[in-house]
C-alpha cells in the first residue's frame, strides 16, 4: 500500500454539513453550548449566527482516510487543526488531503488536511499521520 503512494498525492470531496447534522453532533458529544444552537445568543459574539462545531469539521477527513486512501484497514495515529475561519451550518464544502511525507521504514503518511469554502478560503488546515494497512510480503 505504502509503496504505491507518493508525495503529492491529493484527494478530495464536497460536503454541506446541515443543522441536522449539527445537532445530531451535539447529542452525541454532549455539546450544545449556545455558539452552536442559540441564533439569539450567536448574533452577540463575533460569528453573528451559529456555527458548526469545529471537531465536526475536523471529522471529515476520516471519510478519506478510512475508506478511499490510504483506506480500509489504515490507522488513523494523530491530527492537528487550526480553525481559520468559521464554518456555518449548509456552506458548502471542499474537503482536501495532500501527501506531504512519507516514512517507508516506519510504515507512516503524513498529509496535509484542509477544508475550504465555496470561496476557495481555507476554514480548517492541520496535518494528519496515518499507518497505512500494511503490504503483504509476495
Amino acid at each position: 500500500m505504502i509503496r504505491s503512494m507518493k508525495i503529492g498525492d491529493k484527494r478530495s470531496y464536497q460536503r454541506v454539513i446541515t443543522f441536522d447534522d449539527v445537532k445530531k453532533f451535539g447529542e452525541l458529544t454532549w455539546d450544545l453550548n449556545d455558539a452552536h444552537f442559540n441564533a439569539e445568543y450567536a448574533e452577540t459574539t463575533i460569528f453573528k449566527k451559529p456555527i458548526v462545531h469545529g471537531m465536526l469539521v475536523g471529522s471529515l477527513f476520516s471519510k478519506v482516510f478510512g475508506m478511499e486512501y490510504p483506506g480500509l484497514g489504515t490507522i488513523y495515529i494523530s491530527q492537528s487543526l487550526k480553525f481559520l475561519k468559521p464554518v456555518y451550518p449548509d456552506m458548502n464544502l471542499e474537503v482536501v488531503v495532500t501527501i506531504k511525507e512519507i516514512i517507508l521504514e516506519k510504515n507512516r503518511v503524513i498529509f496535509t488536511t484542509e477544508i475550504f469554502n465555496d470561496q476557495n478560503e481555507c476554514m480548517l488546515t492541520g496535518e494528519a499521520v496515518l499507518m497505512p494497512r500494511k503490504e503483504k510480503n509476495i
